[in-house]
This record gives C-alpha cells, sequence and structure tokens, in this order.
C-alpha cells in the first residue's frame, strides 16, 4: 500500500483506485486518479466533511477533482458536493429531479440520523444536483483510464449508480447496492422487487475477479455480492437468477 495515502487514512485499492471510509456513519468515499482528471465518487455528508476530502485528493493527486459521481441521493452521500467547485457531477437519470424537489426532505433526514441542524440547513442550500444523467452507461477518459458509469438500479433507491475502474483488477464501487458493516437498508425509496436484478447486473459488468467496494463497510469479492442477492431476494420474495 502506498504509505502516502494510508498516512491520510486513504485505503489504495489498485494502481488507479483508493477509498477513504469516513467516521460517525461509515460512508465510502471512492478516488479515481488519471493522468489529466480526478474522479470523486460520493463526495460526504456536509461542506465541512466535503472541503476535507477535497483537501485530502488534492494532496494525493496534486490536482483538483474534475468529476464528481453520485451513486445514490441519501444525503451521507451527495451534501459534501458544494465543496467541489466547477466539478462535473454525474448521476442516474432522475436523481437531479428527486434532489432538486426534495431539498426539505434530505435536510430532515440528515439532522434525524445525527447531522447538525446547521451543517445539514447549509449543505442543503447549496446543494450541487447531477449536471450529467446517466440513464444507461457513460464512459469518463479521465487520461490513461476509461471509468464506466453504470445506472444499474432501481433497487437500494430509484437511482442506483455504479462505478467500474479498470485495471489489473477491476474496482467496482457500488454504492448502498452492497453493504458490508451491516444488513442492507431498505428504506420508503427502495424498489425492493427489482435489488437482486440490480445486483445481477452489477456482477455482469464486473465479473468474478473484480475488487467490489460497498457503500458502507470492507471491501468484498463476488461471492459476498451473490450471497447479499441471494438473501435480498428471500427477504424480499423475489426470485434469483
Amino acid at each position: 500500500m502506498d504509505v502516502r495515502w494510508e498516512e491520510a487514512g486513504w485505503e489504495r485499492l489498485t494502481g488507479r483506485t483508493g477509498r477513504r471510509r469516513l467516521p460517525v456513519w461509515d460512508c465510502t468515499v471512492g478516488l479515481v486518479v488519471g493522468d489529466e482528471s480526478v474522479l470523486l465518487i460520493d463526495p460526504g455528508s456536509c461542506l465541512r466533511e466535503g472541503a476535507q476530502l477535497r483537501a485530502e485528493a488534492e494532496r494525493l493527486t496534486g490536482r483538483r477533482v474534475t468529476h464528481i459521481a453520485f451513486t445514490h441521493g441519501h444525503f451521507d452521500h451527495v451534501l459534501g458536493g458544494a465543496a467541489f467547485a466547477g466539478a462535473e457531477v454525474y448521476g442516474a437519470v432522475g436523481l437531479d429531479a428527486e434532489l432538486s424537489t426534495g431539498r426539505e426532505e434530505l435536510r430532515v433526514s440528515a439532522v434525524t440520523q445525527g447531522l447538525a441542524e446547521a451543517e445539514a440547513a447549509e449543505a442543503v442550500d447549496l446543494l450541487v444536483v447531477p449536471k450529467h444523467s446517466v440513464s444507461g452507461e457513460w464512459t469518463l477518459e479521465l487520461g490513461g483510464v476509461q471509468v464506466l458509469l453504470a445506472n444499474v438500479g432501481p433497487g437500494h433507491t430509484r437511482y442506483d449508480l455504479a462505478v467500474f475502474v479498470p485495471g489489473e483488477r477491476e474496482a467496482v464501487f457500488c454504492g448502498d447496492l452492497v453493504e458490508e458493516s451491516g444488513e442492507p437498508q431498505a428504506g420508503s425509496d427502495a424498489v425492493p422487487a427489482q435489488w437482486p436484478a440490480a445486483l445481477d447486473r452489477l456482477l455482469s459488468l464486473g465479473g468474478d475477479d473484480a475488487l467490489y467496494v460497498p457503500g458502507h463497510g470492507a471491501v468484498v469479492p463476488a461471492a459476498f455480492v451473490r450471497e447479499q442477492r441471494d438473501t435480498l431476494a428471500r427477504r424480499f420474495g423475489v426470485s434469483a437468477v
């Protein structure tokens, strides 16, 4: 592991990728380093957290973050976005409208889960919504690496996006479609009947040898994702493939 990344609290996954597990909600933030551009996946839960991530990413890569991908619209994955001025923001098609019309719901959710009221209000007031909507698959050229953004949902939410980074071993940033540190959470915005199918698409694109990076918890192999898919299928009464 690269000592600089480790000392900064980041885990180096592959030659092009790393991730950070944030405190409090154990939310994963991903980083993909191209020769020309830098992609951050899920920018944290508030502007303070986003500003910290921006500074760390710039220190690790020597460049500013140019692209941001939201894996879904929950507060701990999106509310740090305004700290990244000028970044191009991507999300599953429909997420922009949901975030734009659901600001108060997002604020209430953040406060209910423990974010300070002032921080939640500030982040929601400055909320960044995706400029680029992914309806199927979208390839980002970062210089030396092409990253695939794939709208594999719905499942955990109506608007789930996964990020696939090729390399000697592919890294797959799953968002909360996959969780390792606890049971997968199915809130009122989940689509349980389609969640197992979303994981099948994730596995189909990632393959057996990929590193699967959950939205919360440790990196897992494909076998873990399959087991979680089968567990969800039983839980929601859905036939697994």
